[in-house]
């Protein structure tokens, strides 16, 4: 009798177990989330830089050609300035935004430089 009401405790002792670590499997799985959404930003970022240095150095417009390459959710937060003198190249910011609420949680930028084709 003594080892039935043992095993039953055990069970229950298991399930307060796991419910108590739900949070923290939660909180686990939004933190590696959020490193999910801030390596695409960094990613993202690159590839708008790369393709804003293209349309600069043939004339197009740089903002245009970043945002084509941006989902619209990272579009909002796009930033694109030309660095250097002469044939320099693009910075392209990126504002990070956070899983949780409305807000960035960062910013991230990203440059490319291609020579000019004009001429």
């Amino acid at each position: 009798m003594a080892s039935i009401r043992s095993a039953r405790s055990q069970r229950g002792q298991a399930t307060v177990e796991l419910v108590a670590l739900l949070p923290l499997i939660g909180v686990l799985a939004a933190m590696l989330w959020q490193c999910v959404v801030a390596g695409q930003a960094v990613w993202l970022a690159g590839a708008a830089a790369r393709a804003a240095a293209r349309a600069s150095a043939v004339g197009a417009d740089e903002r245009a050609a970043a945002q084509r390459v941006l989902p619209m959710r990272l579009e909002r937060g796009l930033v694109v300035r030309r660095v250097g003198s002469g044939a320099g190249g693009v910075r392209v910011a990126i504002a990070v935004p956070a899983i949780v609420g409305s807000g960035r949680l960062t910013t991230v930028s990203a440059r490319a430089r291609l020579q000019d084709q004009g001429q």
